[in-house]
């Protein structure tokens, strides 16, 4: 599988960058494109946020079968959760599937790389059909619930680890 980094034209380059020789540790096929503008249709006007669903649909389009296309934004992003018609997110992936995408509205600025790499994981995992984690809250793989848990989370439980590494993932220790 093949991580398509496609940074939307709001995204810093050195988070990109960042991000993709973090990506590179864990899967050595990966590829930065160059930075596009985020599409009008997935724009919510009401809360100045754009939808999550509608960036991955348009991701999605840019993606083989061979591919995960991982779309990043600094806006904020929301997606209909229950009856909460626009929840904010970290991010949203299809599950399985082949497109995702995160914001680093909701991180931390602190240590915005480490949280950045967390979400990213996070969501990859869910595109190679990896649900939540409900055993181990130190699991990169934790709902967050509606909160940043991220500081918390360390690894990928034994569970999620042996999921990953089935699919080819390399993970270390």
């Amino acid at each position: 599988m093949t991580i398509v980094m496609q940074p939307f034209d709001d995204f810093p380059a050195y988070l990109a960058d960042s991000l993709f020789k973090q990506l590179k540790a864990v899967n050595p096929k990966v590829v930065l494109y160059e930075p596009i503008p985020l599409p009008e249709e997935a724009y919510y006007k009401p809360r100045n946020r754009y939808r999550a669903d509608s960036l991955n649909r348009f991701l999605w389009q840019m993606a083989t079968t061979k591919s995960v296309v991982i779309g990043l934004t600094t806006k904020d992003i929301s997606v209909t959760n229950g009856s909460i018609e626009d929840w904010g997110v970290m991010g949203l992936a299809y599950m399985p599937g082949h497109s995702c995408v995160i914001s680093t509205f909701r991180l931390s600025k602190k240590n915005l790389q480490e949280q950045l790499f967390k979400v990213a994981i996070h969501e990859l995992g869910h595109t190679q059909g990896l649900p939540h984690c409900d055993f181990d809250k130190s699991c990169y793989m934790r709902d967050a619930a509606g909160k940043n848990p991220l500081d918390e989370e360390t690894h990928f439980c034994p569970s999620c680890r042996l999921f990953l590494e089935e699919k080819g993932w390399k993970l270390t220790s």
